[in-house]
């Protein structure tokens, strides 16, 4: 059994089937909505909205990306609360060290989807998925994407999983969804890595 991918490209948001064997109609496309929502944010980037003494920003500071979510975007970033940053280690507990930039890199692009995604779309793509989606993320891999209850949870390559607490927070050049735990790569190399 395949399930739906969240596949995000040129198009603000895309959400595409993987491929089913069944026949009927395995696409569904999201409303064009989130675009236009996205437009009415105002001029307040991502990077500028996000707060300057948390954990997140410090860590995208010191791996570069504070620029790129600055940038026209859009981008979707899962914000890990600043209580989540301090059950984890590694370059996440110390952005600060340049030997943890490309880990913290790895990392920080976990957290971020190509394109605007708001809470629904991810809600309709687990439905129309029969409870799952697949989300790809800008480092080249994926998170699972399923409800609980109302929430939508996102589950990483190792097996942990986040919610998201508070979202569609949106910016001019994209959208902010907290969530509640640090998501985790795979160790695997990224696609982009293996050329």
């Amino acid at each position: 059994m395949r399930m739906k991918t969240l596949a995000l490209g040129a198009m603000p948001l895309a959400l595409l089937a993987a491929g089913c064997n069944k026949g009927g109609d395995g696409n569904a496309t999201a409303p064009s909505q989130p675009a236009e929502a996205a437009k009415k944010a105002g001029d307040q980037t991502i990077a500028s909205g996000l707060d300057k003494n948390g954990r997140f920003y410090q860590a995208a500071k010191a791996a570069g990306l504070d620029s790129t979510l600055a940038g026209p975007g859009p981008y979707t970033v899962l914000v890990p609360t600043d209580d989540a940053f301090g059950k984890v280690q590694g370059a996440l507990a110390d952005p600060a060290k340049p030997e943890n930039r490309a880990e913290l890199t790895r990392t920080l692009t976990y957290h971020i989807l190509p394109g605007t995604v708001l809470i629904q779309d991810l809600a309709k793509a687990v439905d129309n998925g029969k409870g799952k989606a697949i989300v790809q993320t800008m480092n080249g891999q994926t998170l699972t994407a399923t409800k609980d209850g109302d929430k939508v949870v996102l589950t990483d390559g190792a097996g942990g999983k986040a919610t998201i607490v508070d979202g569609d927070q949106q910016r001019s050049n994209g959208v902010v969804h907290n969530i509640d735990a640090v998501l985790t790569p795979s160790a695997e190399k990224t696609p982009a890595a293996q050329q």
